[in-house]
């Protein structure tokens, strides 16, 4: 089946890039995209499936597990390993659907304790987190599933690890995977508690210029007429898109953050009066991944104003949920501050992204030698 290319996605620059940082560092924690009916919600998600490279697997693992990760092996997988190297295969990235009437046994996996009680044995039967494990998630009408159900799905997309209890026998096995969820608003409103706990957030509208909703009829019309014609057009844009999330990922474990990077966030994000430290954490790890994605190992206030305008507005105790709307003047006049001579201080590196935080296998490398490019590709 033919998708819509992500590279041929009109506008929606905001949106793009929150998904494109998450391929790059899916423990972000997930996005949220909110929006009208027809905003290419859908579309985009659809897209960065396509665009992400192959994964190496181990051959057989329900899970897909990566066979240069040995510290996030599956329970089998780990027992394999210990009589030597695992077999590997090539697979397409995972491009999981979760349906708004799928039960929780159907998301998180089913024990079957009938079997352990029996023999001893751990029997599980995986579900879709297990299927998502290393691609993407993606969950329309999030808004209309069933809270304990969302529950799982950002712990999981939080943790990289999928842990299923029951009458006191857990199971776990890893589920990193790029958590997308959509939702109309006019449908109903996640809680604060849940949609605090997405990394990212977008708000997303129909294109305002008359040239915009023209190009995107017409582009769409093409689609419609010649699905492979039209996506030839958009192949060389979107190898060389892919080409630079593998060297992103590659990256990431060597972008650091320095003593000046957090006080700076947490300055900005006290600004905004965002309770709790999940805003700070999720602009720090988009900041990074957003370094990595422009080719650069130290961050810039540019990439924590970027970061903090994707990882706030949803979270504010007061205003809009989401969009231009929200007040965020005083995180302004923070970035203003420290972008001040007398404000630059403290270069001691603190932290680096550890290689599981990683989308990508060891294997994924570029299919070419140019150089990622810093200018983010418009449609």
């Amino acid at each position: 089946m033919i998708r819509f290319p992500f590279t041929a996605i009109v506008g929606q620059d905001a949106l793009r890039r929150a998904l494109l940082l998450c391929a790059v560092r899916p423990d972000i924690g997930g996005v949220l995209v909110r929006g009208e009916r027809g905003t290419a919600k859908s579309t985009a998600a659809r897209g960065l499936a396509d665009l992400l490279p192959p994964i190496r697997a181990v051959i057989g693992c329900r899970f897909g597990c990566d066979p240069d990760a040995q510290d996030a092996l599956c329970a089998a997988c780990a027992e394999r390993a210990a009589d030597g190297p695992l077999p590997v295969e090539w697979r397409p990235t995972p491009f999981v659907e979760l349906p708004v009437s799928a039960t929780e046994d159907r998301v998180v996996g089913a024990l079957d304790l009938e079997r352990v009680l029996r023999s001893g044995e751990r029997g599980f039967e995986p579900g879709l987190l297990a299927a998502a494990h290393r691609g993407v998630l993606y969950v329309d009408e999030v808004n209309l599933l069933d809270d304990h159900i969302v529950d799982a799905l950002l712990d999981a997309a939080a943790t990289g690890v999928n842990v299923v209890e029951r009458e006191s026998i857990s199971y776990s096995h890893p589920a990193r995977f790029v958590l997308i969820g959509t939702m109309n608003p006019e449908e109903g409103e996640l809680r604060p508690q849940l949609t605090d706990r997405f990394g990212l957030a977008v708000d997303v509208e129909a294109a305002g210029s008359v040239d915009d909703r023209t190009e995107i009829v017409r582009r769409r019309l093409a689609f419609d007429a010649s699905p492979a014609a039209f996506a030839a057009v958009y192949a060389a844009a979107e190898e060389a898109l892919r080409d630079r999330v593998i060297a992103a990922r590659q990256l990431l474990p060597d972008v650091t953050i320095v003593d000046r990077d957090l006080r700076v966030t947490a300055e900005i994000v006290r600004a905004a009066a965002i309770d709790g430290h999940r805003g700070e954490l999720a602009i720090v790890k988009a900041a990074q991944a957003n370094a990595a994605l422009e080719g650069r190992i130290l961050l810039t206030l540019d990439d924590l104003s970027l970061a903090s305008r994707l990882a706030l507005p949803h979270r504010r105790r007061e205003g809009p949920l989401f969009g231009q709307a929200s007040d965020m003047s005083a995180v302004h006049e923070v970035l203003e501050r420290a972008s001040t001579p007398a404000a630059e201080q403290g270069s001691r590196p603190v932290h680096r992204p550890s290689a599981t935080d990683v989308a990508g296998s060891a294997g994924d490398a570029p299919k070419s030698g140019r150089a990622i490019h810093a200018v983010f590709p418009r449609a």
